[in-house]
């Protein structure tokens, strides 16, 4: 009986140990190679993938089918924002808290608004773009587990890296590296999560 219990928390102790599976990571060496890979991977229902290049790869958000709509919105409330604030900033100054009558100008005198009215628009509006930004997309990341991939420093000078995570609910270990080694990828890796 004692040695039963030994051999199940032996058994425990190594399925512990074993580390755990984040995704696949394939090297290429051209970028149009990379654009076809992505498309390819996109048009076969994986939805968790994320590819890694050294330079702006044109057209690979779209063959990736990562559409950013969330960012404009960010930008635009806080532009609305800026206009309100600066807006309401300047009536409640010069019409409510202080008002002054100089020259028997009126008092809301709305056209003197816009240049701080513009300025905090913009201000606003780039600054939610700025941290919107961050926020989406999860930024700053110190670590990111494909940074142990091999070769994975060669994503910073002349090699485009296409990667998929585990969490994809079409992954699959065999089939998903299968496909992966037919999209002409030099090398697909295996990337484990550290513990």
């Amino acid at each position: 009986m004692a040695q039963g219990i030994a051999d199940i928390g032996h058994t425990a102790v190594q399925e512990a140990d074993r580390p755990v599976l984040y995704g696949f990571v394939a090297e290429f060496e051209e970028p149009e190679t990379l654009i076809a890979a992505a498309r390819r991977m996109h048009e076969a229902g994986y939805r968790r993938i994320d590819a890694y290049t050294p330079l702006p790869v044109e057209g690979l958000s779209e063959a990736l089918g990562q559409t950013d709509h969330i960012i404009p919105w960010i930008m635009f409330v806080g532009g609305l924002t800026g206009a309100a604030v600066g807006f309401g900033m300047i009536y409640w100054t010069t019409v409510i808290d202080y008002p002054l009558n100089i020259g028997g100008r009126p008092l809301f005198a709305w056209p003197s608004y816009i240049p701080i009215t513009f300025e905090l628009t913009v201000l606003l509006s780039a600054l939610t773009g700025i941290f919107g930004m961050f926020a989406v997309n999860g930024l700053p990341a110190p670590y990111h587990p494909v940074f142990d991939a091999p070769h994975f420093e060669d994503a910073t000078s002349h090699r485009f890296f296409l990667g998929i995570e585990a969490t994809d609910p079409r992954f699959d270990r065999e089939t998903t590296r299968q496909f992966m080694e037919t999209l002409g990828a030099a090398q697909v890796s295996e990337v484990e999560l550290r513990k």
